[in-house]
């Protein structure tokens, strides 16, 4: 693992419920930290970045830095014959992308990346239903993630306002990879980009009063054609305050014959409501999949997917086309035209229902 930050204690937390993975090492530029969350999860040994990549031992690297390093990382870990799962976005623009699907081809090596919240029974639930023809055929959809901003709790949320942060790029991912999964591939999309507060002032500790200018936009709407015919918009903001949506389930899902009120994408476990013909309000939806999964999921996916020669859930391609609509709908912003996909994707398969915790399919 390299990047011993906030969001490393989810995935060293869960790791341990899965027989195929080790987390061998820990290493980040601060070696003290990463002494520090090895001593915390019992990992056997903490080190320096260029001390990984010199261990034939490692097969994976679980990199968990910021943005702007996600690309460096993975360039390094395939050129040292290792595959890579990271953290979210895939890269800070669509150029990085597919620098990274070219080399990870060449090398024939595997590229896995967050997030990994849609294997988790809310999300998969949803697909089912979605599937099963619940809601008759899917037409429409709304999606919100809309707030202030990190400024105010994060530790360092300076790169958060900085290309590949905002809104979009931050939680984007968690939005965009739920809809391929329950609505599939995406044709194309449009948006609306701005920066609506330039500059910011951190208001946590350790950094309490230094300056942010923002860089990237922090308010983006956009419209989404999928192959399918549906459509629908989603909204991220790090601008407003009391934006009145249900924060529990922000994303629904329009239907010839019903509603699907589709729990958090970045929760695993979220509550799945579905609204039809004669219901007078929404019935919850008791889940079809495993209970309990965290970060790490996604990774311990990939692992036996190497293992047994099987595409694995979270893959490069998925995460390549959620970039690519990311991009899009600052592209289309700075342009007024619709972009479209540059790559197809096809869902990855879904969760096996008859499973139990901690046993991935082969």
């Amino acid at each position: 693992m390299i990047g011993c930050g906030a969001i490393s204690g989810a995935y060293l937390g869960m790791a341990t419920n899965f027989p195929n993975v080790k987390i061998a090492a820990c290493a980040d530029m601060n070696l003290e930290v990463a002494q520090k969350k090895a001593a915390e999860f019992n990992v056997p040994r903490a080190c320096g970045v260029d001390e990984i990549f010199a261990d034939d031992s490692i097969q994976i690297i679980l990199n968990l830095t910021i943005p702007a390093a996600h690309l460096p990382i993975a360039i390094r870990a395939i050129e040292a014959g290792k595959h890579t799962y990271a953290e979210k976005p895939l890269g800070i623009d669509r150029a990085e992308g597919l620098k990274l699907v070219e080399l990870a081809k060449k090398k024939n090596l595997r590229v896995g990346c967050a997030p990994d919240t849609f294997m988790g029974a809310g999300i998969q639930t949803a697909r089912k239903l979605i599937d099963d023809g619940a809601i008759g055929r899917p037409v429409g959809f709304t999606a919100f993630n809309m707030g202030r901003g990190h400024e105010s709790w994060h530790a360092s949320p300076e790169f958060y306002y900085a290309p590949g942060g905002g809104p979009m790029f931050d939680m984007g991912p968690y939005y965009l990879t739920a809809l391929l999964q329950l609505l599939g591939p995406i044709k194309r999309v449009s948006g609306v980009a701005s920066i609506a507060i330039a500059d910011r002032t951190i208001t946590s500790q350790p950094k309490f009063g230094k300056k942010i200018e923002v860089t990237t936009p922090d308010h983006i709407s956009g419209v989404i054609e999928f192959e399918s015919g549906a459509t629908g918009t989603i909204f991220t903001s790090f601008a407003v305050k009391f934006s009145e949506y249900n924060h529990k389930q922000p994303i629904s899902i329009f239907g010839t014959d019903g509603t699907l009120y589709v729990p958090d994408p970045n929760s695993f476990d979220g509550e799945v409501f579905i609204q039809r013909e004669g219901d007078k309000e929404p019935k919850l939806v008791e889940h079809t999949f495993v209970k309990g999964y965290g970060r790490s999921v996604g990774l311990a996916d990939m692992a036996m997917a190497i293992q047994t020669g099987r595409p694995h859930r979270c893959s490069l391609e998925q995460a390549f086309t959620v970039l690519d609509a990311m991009q899009g709908f600052l592209d289309s912003s700075k342009t007024g035209q619709a972009v479209t996909m540059s790559t197809r994707y096809d869902r990855t398969a879904p969760m096996r229902a008859d499973l139990p915790f901690g046993t991935l399919d082969a």
